[in-house]
This record gives structure tokens, C-alpha cells and sequence, in this order.
């Protein structure tokens, strides 16, 4: 094995991806999966879910992981599915070893325009959802001593809010505190929590929230001049998963956007 292999190695890990189902999330679970990451995803979708296995089992032509890959059907807003949901993968799987924290949803509507309800829902399942799998998860890893890796999924806009996006940005800004919040707790334990904020991506999200000024005023703060690539988030989730290669990161916000966030004006 050479010198890379060792240290991004994570050759039968166990990883839960909550609102695994996502355009993003799936890329990112195809990654884990050729790197020999058995994937476990969680959601409501099962017509979706079963597409994005069809993605992931493919990819064991290259790593034996792939085909181990399964959907648990999951109320991400339930605590009790939530603990039902790693019932399932400790019966399955043995362990879990890595969680990522993928659900979210958005709203194109102005702030004045946006209902409190929409706006309370939009915070349920972008910050909610992933506080209650924190817990669940964490008192697991706790409990059973386990070193860890939790990976939330954030946003730029978390970081400078967008054109109406009052309520997911707000949920995405909380997410990443709460990320930082957790690492401290848990940082004496081995638990690394950690947060990947992606820029712009051709998302099925980003297609119904953005128009097309809202989209070249985007290329022009953006100094690689593109949308990016999903797989381009895999880089730094193998990073942050990774025992070895992480295993001083705790703590803090990965930002994948070709340079969006450095421009100013």
C-alpha cells in the first residue's frame, strides 16, 4: 500500500449519510464507496434512493464496497426513526464509523413573501434534522468509545446570505456554529465534526431558486468562472472521513466554490 493509500485509507469503514439521496450527497457517496466505504442511506425517497444505489453499486467494478451499499427509509425529523436507523446499521453493518449530515431544502420566495411555516420547516430539516442525528450518532460513538467522523453539509450562503434565501441561510449560518459546538464537545472523545460548505452546483435546488441574472451575477463573483462539479465535494469529504489524513481537523468549514467567497465585489 502506498504511502497515500495509508493515509486516506478507509477500507471497510461504515458511513451513514442522512439525506443521502441528494444530488450532492450521492457523488459524495459514490466516492466513499470506490474508496472502500460501505454506504448506508438514509431518507424518504426509495424510488430516488434506488437510482442513486444503481450509481454506487456500479462503482464496485472498481471497489469491492459498492455492492454493500443500502437504503434505510428514515424520518429524518423523528428521533425515534433516527434510532431505528442505527438499529439497522449495527444489525447490518456491525458499526458505524462515519456520518454525514445531507438533508436540506430551500425556498425561492422574498423574505416578506416567505410564510413563518415555510420558513419553520426550512429550518427543521436544514438544522434540525441534523441535530437530532448528532445526537443519536454521538451518543453512540460515546458510549461505545468509538473514534468518528461527522460531516455536516453546508453552504456559502450561510457565510453571505443570497437573493431570497432568508430561511435556508439562516439555517445553513446556525448549522455551521452548531458544527463548531459539537467539535469542542466531543474533541477530547475522537470525534471530529466538521463542515463542508459547497458554492454553486448545478443542483435541481439551485435550478428553481435562481434566475438567470441571479446566475451570471454568480459566473462574474466567481473566479474559476463555472458552476462546479459534484465530484468535486469528494476530495474533502475522503479528507474529513479519514482517521489519518483528518486527524487534527475538528471544528471547521470546508469551502468548496472555486472562489466565490473571496470576492467582495
Amino acid at each position: 500500500m502506498s504511502y497515500i493509500d495509508k493515509l486516506y485509507d478507509l477500507e471497510g469503514k461504515v458511513a451513514v449519510i442522512v439525506g443521502g439521496t441528494g444530488e450532492l450527497c450521492s457523488h459524495m457517496a459514490v466516492g466513499l464507496a470506490k474508496a472502500g466505504v460501505e454506504v448506508v442511506l438514509a431518507g424518504r425517497n426509495e424510488d430516488k434512493a434506488q437510482d442513486r444505489l444503481d450509481d454506487i453499486h456500479a462503482s464496485s467494478d472498481e471497489c469491492g464496497a459498492g455492492d454493500k451499499a443500502y437504503f434505510v427509509d428514515t424520518d429524518l425529523m423523528e428521533k425515534g426513526s433516527l434510532y431505528a436507523l442505527l438499529d439497522i446499521v449495527i444489525e447490518r453493518s456491525g458499526k458505524v464509523d462515519i456520518l454525514i449530515n445531507g438533508a436540506g431544502v430551500s425556498s425561492p420566495k422574498s423574505a416578506l413573501d416567505l410564510p413563518v411555516e415555510d420558513f419553520q420547516t426550512i429550518l427543521d430539516i436544514n438544522l434540525t434534522a441534523s441535530f437530532q442525528a448528532c445526537q443519536v450518532f454521538g451518543q453512540y460513538f460515546l458510549e461505545h468509545d468509538r473514534p468518528a467522523s461527522i460531516i455536516n453539509i453546508g453552504s456559502i450562503s450561510g457565510m453571505t446570505p443570497m437573493e431570497n434565501s432568508v430561511a435556508f441561510s439562516a439555517s445553513k449560518a446556525a448549522l455551521n456554529n452548531m458544527t463548531k459546538s459539537f467539535a469542542r464537545e466531543w474533541a477530547d472523545n475522537d470525534i471530529r465534526v466538521n463542515i463542508i460548505s459547497p458554492g454553486f452546483f448545478p443542483s435541481d435546488t439551485n435550478k428553481r431558486a435562481l434566475h438567470e441574472a441571479q446566475i451570471l451575477e454568480i459566473m462574474r463573483k466567481t473566479p474559476m468562472s463555472r458552476f462546479g462539479d459534484p465530484d468535486e465535494l469528494i476530495g474533502a469529504t475522503l479528507l474529513l472521513a479519514s482517521a489519518k489524513a483528518g486527524s487534527f481537523i475538528t471544528g471547521s468549514e470546508f469551502v468548496v466554490d472555486g472562489g466565490f467567497s473571496t470576492v467582495a465585489l
